[in-house]
């Protein structure tokens, strides 16, 4: 299956956080999108990894993705070995996309950060012709992304791109909520985090609100860019 834009995430719902918005955004315009998460968050204080999974599946339904994908590497030690590098290339060939997005490259979790790299080095690994991978009997082709993003998570990193997600704001929030192990529950009897309090989760709105008001959109999501973007008319950038 060809995908338009894919998002990579550590953890499940990181993605949501970070991108959920483009995702839903572009998904409604038409455009297939996709998620691969790196880990089950078998880490996290609240849930189990079988109920993420569950939330996981119900998020990217409401998000409007083609497909979820989880490569079950070991939360809070995910590194940018070689062999790691590789299942994200097997990835990256399958699925052939246009845009990648991936975590921020420093955050509160240290996972984020290793998993911008091991993701950003994937990207550039997938497009050699002498590193062969296989699905059963076939190689699968080379590819290489055409454009490559960080979304931001924890911390307020610069971005380069601010999208209006004004359209698929709704939808973005109610696949955080589809999370609901991790996030704010006041019937939840689980430990208290950092993301589980009512303010992070309040936090998350005015965040999307204030770069909205940056561009002029009730709603936005900032991206940092791997490379330099390039135009041909500055009438592109608006």
């Amino acid at each position: 299956m060809k995908i338009n834009v894919l998002a990579f995430g550590a953890h499940p719902d990181d993605v949501e956080l970070g991108a959920g918005g483009i995702l839903a955004t572009h998904a409604m315009r038409g455009l297939t999108t996709g998620i691969v998460d790196l880990s089950r968050g078998e880490m996290g204080t609240r849930g189990t990894p079988e109920i993420r999974d569950e939330e996981a599946k119900e998020a990217a339904r409401i998000l409007g993705c083609a497909v979820r994908e989880n490569l079950g590497m070991p939360d809070g030690r995910i590194d940018y070995s070689h062999e790691s590098q590789l299942e994200v290339v097997r990835v990256l060939r399958k699925y052939q996309p246009d845009i990648v997005l991936m975590n921020a490259p420093t955050d509160r979790h240290p996972d984020h950060g290793r998993a911008s790299r091991l993701v950003e080095e994937a990207c550039f690994l997938s497009g050699l012709h002498k590193i062969v991978i296989k699905d059963g009997d076939t190689a699968l082709e080379p590819w290489r992304p055409k454009t490559m993003y960080k979304y931001l998570q924890f911390y307020n990193l610069e971005p380069q791109v601010v999208v209006d997600i004004s359209e698929g704001f709704e939808k973005k929030m109610a696949s955080i909520k589809a999370h609901k192990s991790q996030f704010f529950d006041p019937n939840s009897t689980e430990p208290e985090t950092v993301i589980a309090s009512e303010d992070f989760f309040k936090s998350v709105i005015a965040r999307a609100q204030d770069w909205g008001r940056v561009i002029g959109a009730a709603y936005a999501e900032p991206l940092i860019s791997v490379r330099h973007i390039g135009v041909k008319n500055l009438e592109d950038l608006q």
